[in-house]
């Protein structure tokens, strides 16, 4: 269990109301959680749960389940002026046998021979305190949970089975052996069908997991019999960590033992979740609600997953942005299919200090739409944030600035006053945009040389800049910024209209400029830009493009 708690709420009438009616969409499945509710009584708490296979290092999608799961249970907490009480569950299936080795762990010939044995059964790869594969990658996980703060209770399917906590259920299993087979069997082909059970021994042998057929299941008894890897007939109980669950009725027999409420899946289980619902009716259970999201795909458009160790890690993402960010990414249509990816992560950097610097201002009804309610349970700190993520990114290619100092000089120039320790926030962010810079940004730039028509728009941009007071700010740079490509064929954009009447600009000004003065191909409000990089060191930006300095 971890030692955090729940965060207070803003109980008063006037948000409890709003949350009757939002339509974010923890609301929208919260609600019908408080219809469950009012059917079953609230006599005990209700369960949240997360299900985790801890076949490889948790990825983000493993995290997004736990945060997404906590936002429906604050909205439920709203819902019910948090009279209900409320668990998290964190379930790792660490019972699971090895199916395949993960690509991302070391010296995978090592671990060739543990194959088809419990996850908790398989040396730990990485080296360390932990003993098991499964051990290592669920601390891994919970390192992570911890970190940000939730409040959950941790279950490991190896200590719950040998413990006995799902003795119960597993013997209703046998008694409801030939229900189960009538569910699982028209989901399989012919082959698979006359070799399936839904029981999996642990050999006594070779202590792999077995998927063999059974000979006999004894409800009577609580026993199953099966042929071992030796050939030898065996009968095994099917309590104390003796026997597990195929997947599938897992989920379902799980359900039903711990009696859940609230599960949410990815869409890869959508079809198979009509299939735990009748199992876990079959059990004794009630099916709980559940939410279905879509999945994270990686740079190429393929399904993260554990074992490939494709997409993003959670350290990976922490390491050019603040968790808050990686928190709304996930809050985010959850039910639409998103790259999960370094180049994801400026944007949400930048969305998440917008949504935070609207919040104070919203009435109570937009404030329970907007993301960081639910980021930080309604608690929404307080941060001011006077340069964007996208623009210090800029900067430092522009400055070429390796430490902090170089870009924190610009920024004081910018915005007196503005100081490391007077917005703490923005200096974490200066050193984020350093390092995703020097990683990701500085590899790709590819400077464009200027042809007759850039070489002139240039000129006369050096001299529109020229010509401006120093202390022009953002909005009088970029006014001036769009009037030089006002004259020029190449930048007219005869569907806008300027001030003059005559035609507006086009955005290929804007990407010309990125690929001639800053290597890449966008980048934010170029104006606002120069007015913090500054007038003087724009021009000789354009000096060096003009000469060629840049492309050399």
């Amino acid at each position: 269990m971890t030692d955090q708690s729940l965060p207070p709420l803003d109980l008063s009438q006037e948000f409890v109301e709003a949350a009757t009616k939002s339509k974010a969409w923890p609301f929208e499945e919260a609600r019908k959680l408080v219809k469950r509710i009012e059917k079953r009584g609230t006599d005990k708490p209700v369960l949240f749960e997360t299900g985790y296979g801890p076949s490889g290092l948790p990825h983000i999608g493993t995290f997004g389940e736990v945060l997404r799961t906590t936002m429906v249970r604050t909205a439920f907490r709203l819902l019910t002026e948090d009279k209900i009480p409320t668990r998290l569950l964190c379930f790792s299936d660490d019972m699971d046998g090895m199916r395949k080795i993960p690509e991302n762990v070391p010296d995978r010939a090592a671990l060739e021979p543990y194959l088809q044995m419990p996850l908790t059964a398989v040396p730990n790869p990485f080296g360390g305190d932990y003993e098991s594969f499964a051990e290592h990658n669920n601390a891994m996980l919970r390192r992570f949970l911890d970190t940000f703060g939730f409040d959950y209770e941790f279950a490991s399917a190896t200590e719950y089975y040998k413990a006995g906590k799902f003795d119960d259920v597993l013997i209703r299993a046998t008694e409801k052996y030939q229900k189960i087979m009538d569910v699982m069997l028209p989901t399989l082909g012919a082959e698979r069908q006359a070799t399936y059970s839904p029981f999996l021994p642990i050999s006594p042998t070779s202590g792999r997991v077995l998927y063999v057929p059974m000979k006999d299941v004894n409800s009577k008894d609580g026993t199953i019999t099966f042929a071992d890897e030796t050939g030898e007939d065996i009968t095994l109980p099917v309590t104390g960590g003796k026997v597990k669950l195929q997947w599938k009725p897992d989920f379902g027999m799980r359900w039903a033992a711990l009696d859940v409420d609230f599960e949410m899946f990815g869409k890869d289980h959508m079809t198979n979740a009509p299939i735990y619902d009748k199992i876990c009716n079959i059990l004794g259970g009630t099916a709980p609600e559940h939410f279905v999201y879509e999945l994270f795909l990686d740079e190429k458009g393929e399904k993260i997953s554990k074992s490939k160790g494709n997409g993003l890690t959670i350290d990976e993402w922490l390491t050019y942005a603040a968790p808050e960010s990686l928190a709304l990414y996930n809050f985010q249509k959850p039910k639409t299919a998103k790259k999960l990816y370094f180049d994801v992560i400026p944007k949400a950097v930048d969305e998440y200090y917008t949504f935070v610097q609207k919040y104070e201002q919203m009435p109570v009804e937009q404030k329970l739409q907007n993301p960081v309610w639910h980021i930080h349970s309604g608690n929404i700190p307080k941060i001011d944030m006077p340069v964007p993520f996208a623009m210090l990114l800029n900067l430092v290619s522009a400055s070429n600035a390796e430490n902090k100092d170089v870009l924190w000089a610009f920024i004081s120039r910018y915005a007196p006053g503005v100081t490391a320790s007077t917005h703490p926030e923005l200096d974490a962010l200066v050193g984020y945009a350093i390092r995703y810079f020097d990683d990701f940004v500085k590899p790709t730039k590819s400077f464009k040389v200027p042809d007759d028509v850039e070489r002139t728009a240039l000129e006369k941009l050096d001299e529109t800049l020229a010509a401006l007071p120093a202390g022009a700010d953002g909005g009088a740079i970029q006014d001036a910024v769009l009037d030089v490509a006002r004259s020029i064929e190449r930048y007219q954009d005869p569907s806008k209209k300027g001030p003059d009447g005559g035609p507006g600009v086009s955005v290929v000004w804007f990407s010309a400029l990125y690929q001639l003065l800053l290597g890449q191909e966008k980048g934010p409000r170029f104006g606002s830009f120069v007015a913090l990089y500054g007038i003087a060191e724009t021009r000789e930006m354009i000096r060096k493009a003009l000469a060629g300095e840049l492309t050399a």
